[in-house]
């Protein structure tokens, strides 16, 4: 199950690394965007580029989890809240997550 989360984090940084105007890095460094528990990024800020990336990484993540989970034979939904997990507990100094109890907060 290790290297099943391990893989779901290097697939979800490759879709979320593509070439944009503004990068996932650079929107979280500037804490436009932050991660959440339910596998998807979030908008902290609500400008027109921020909210374009938000659509586009979550909609790379969302194929990305439904394709695993069709291949593990579990649901979308599990693969994402196991992301998600992983990508809060991860996230860098300075970088904002969204706790279970719906507020941000800076790591």
């Amino acid at each position: 199950m290790e290297n099943f989360v391990k893989g779901i984090l290097l697939a979800s940084m490759l879709f979320s690394s593509q070439v944009l105007a503004l990068t996932l890095s650079e929107a979280r460094q500037q804490g436009r965007v932050g991660e959440t528990l339910s596998g998807f990024i979030a908008p902290i800020k609500q400008d027109k580029e921020t909210l374009e990336l938000v659509n586009r990484i979550n909609e790379a993540r969302s194929e990305n989890y439904q394709k695993l989970a069709e291949s593990n034979n579990i649901s979308a939904n599990q693969v994402a809240e196991r992301v998600g997990q992983k990508l809060v507990e991860r996230a860098h100094p300075g970088e904002y997550v969204r706790g279970i109890n719906g507020q941000w907060m800076k790591k």
